[in-house]
């Protein structure tokens, strides 16, 4: 499908964000239709693919009398190194808002749902205790969970974990940082997530 944008209404309402690959179709990153423009401007788009296409319209030629316009896809493969640069398997920056959302917002400690006010970061070994700030040390947990666990591993505070941390890959992550992903885009990110991945349960 193709939509067709005046630009005045894309810069009001906004459009999508467009998803990169590397060459090899590898994903890499989300981008503003601004950004997408400027790589087919500048031919960098090697290929494209996806159901979902848009065309963002701008002045007259002066010389042609023809408007200017760009239609870009919803999946775009861009050229050169910086691309290859960033590995499929480097680690994804921890924020909280995207580890809630690994863990579907389901206290490690309690199993109980809460919404997105009422969780923490817990840090499975503290601190105090040689632990660290990384996806493998951190789970989603309720507040009064993380007051009772304290400065305390799992073991020492009586608690058990549910669900064990894991690393998302470059697929899981663009798929966890982005509200406002397209069918089509989905469905190509969903080939890269691995099986044993939680998110597996909303994409089925």
């Amino acid at each position: 499908m193709n939509i067709a944008i005046e630009l005045q209404a894309v810069q009001r309402g906004g459009l999508p964000l467009i998803l990169t690959l590397d060459t090899h179709g590898v994903p890499h990153r989300w981008i503003s239709w601004q950004h997408a423009c400027y790589y087919y401007a500048k031919d960098q788009v090697a290929w494209a693919t996806g159901a979902e296409a848009f065309t963002v319209y701008g002045g007259m030629n002066r010389l042609t009398g023809r408007r200017s316009s760009i239609t870009a896809s919803s999946i775009i493969a861009i050229k050169g190194k910086a691309m290859a640069m960033k590995a499929f398997g480097q680690v994804p920056p921890l924020n909280n808002r995207e580890l809630f959302h690994r863990d579907r917002q389901v206290c490690a400690y309690c199993g109980g749902a809460f919404a997105i006010s009422r969780l923490t970061r817990d840090h499975v070994t503290p601190f105090s205790r040689g632990g660290r700030d990384t996806w493998m040390n951190s789970v989603t947990a309720c507040r009064a969970c993380n007051e009772h666990k304290g400065n305390c591993t799992p073991e020492q505070a009586g608690m058990e974990l549910i669900y064990l941390p894991y690393v998302p890959n470059r697929a899981e992550y663009l798929i966890l940082t982005n509200r406002r992903i397209l069918a089509d885009q989905m469905e190509f990110l969903a080939q890269h997530v691995p099986a044993q991945s939680r998110l597996r349960q909303n994409l089925a």
